[in-house]
């Protein structure tokens, strides 16, 4: 498991594109036949890829009997349909379909292609599975700011129920390329971006600093960028394409956010 200290935002200032990209971007998540993860030690996320039958590790850094001992897991299938089994118990998940496992459950295991997300958990909440259809759309955007999009809200106070994990899938439309813009900052949370469902050669321009002073990173399809609290995240695509967005942190209040203004970013 790949570990990653936290940041401040003054030490952006001294770091080139190489030394950016190795703290902030998480780049080969998926191997066939291995669950890959990355550890931040921003509010303690962990971010990971699953491809083919895999079973969940517990990696000795988390000095645990096993991987949900104390902690909780989101799972979405960025690909063709698979299965993921909990403890025994099946559940089939289709594209952009997620699975939330609750803390305490001891087996994991997976057949597909699935991105995963984790984050310490403080109490026991039921594993649910849930569709596009259970979601809670947004529809947000306009064609004339190329950025129309719908936002799928999966796990958040009003969805599935976690102890602090939020977990959402933005689709853009065809022809939009801009997420989150205007931007925002979470003072009270660590957010991680997933980008995925675009063609190999095509990338998405990230976004991320302080707002006076932005650096940005060149992301290829299915790789996640940690975004800790005091940095902005928003991005441009060479086209349209999907991301997860996963929070963890003080509270889980989606509009919890510092807004900034397009006029105020540097």
């Amino acid at each position: 498991m790949d570990s990653r200290p936290a940041t401040a935002p003054d030490q952006l200032a001294s770091m080139d594109t190489e030394q950016l990209r190795k703290r902030f971007l998480v780049e080969g998540l998926f191997a066939d036949g291995e669950v890959r993860l990355t550890y931040s030690h921003e509010d303690r996320i962990i971010v990971g890829g699953s491809a083919g039958a895999t079973e969940l590790p517990c990696p000795g850094e988390l000095r645990s009997e096993f991987f949900l001992e104390r902690r909780e897991l989101g799972v979405v299938n960025i690909g063709e349909p698979g299965t993921v089994t909990v403890d025994g118990e099946r559940f089939e998940l289709g594209a952009k379909e997620v699975l939330y496992v609750g803390r305490g459950a001891r087996q994991v295991t997976f057949d597909g292609r699935f991105y995963l997300v984790s984050t310490p958990a403080h109490a026991s909440h039921p594993t649910v599975k849930a569709t596009l259809d259970d979601a809670e759309p947004v529809r947000l955007g306009s064609r004339e700011g190329s950025n129309e999009r719908t936002i799928y809200k999966y796990i958040h106070v009003k969805g599935i129920q976690s102890s602090q994990l939020v977990l959402g899938v933005t689709v853009l439309e065809p022809g939009s390329m801009w997420n989150t813009m205007p931007c925002h900052t979470h003072e009270r949370r660590t957010e991680v971006y997933f980008y995925f469902g675009l063609p190999e050669a095509e990338r998405v321009v990230h976004l991320m600093g302080r707002p006076e002073s932005t650096r940005n990173l060149i992301v290829a399809p299915e790789q996640a960028v940690i975004s800790p609290c005091w940095s902005v995240h928003c991005g441009f695509g060479t086209r349209s394409y999907a991301f997860v967005w996963a929070m963890g942190g003080e509270n889980q209040a989606y509009e919890d956010v510092e807004p900034v203004a397009i006029g105020e970013l540097r």
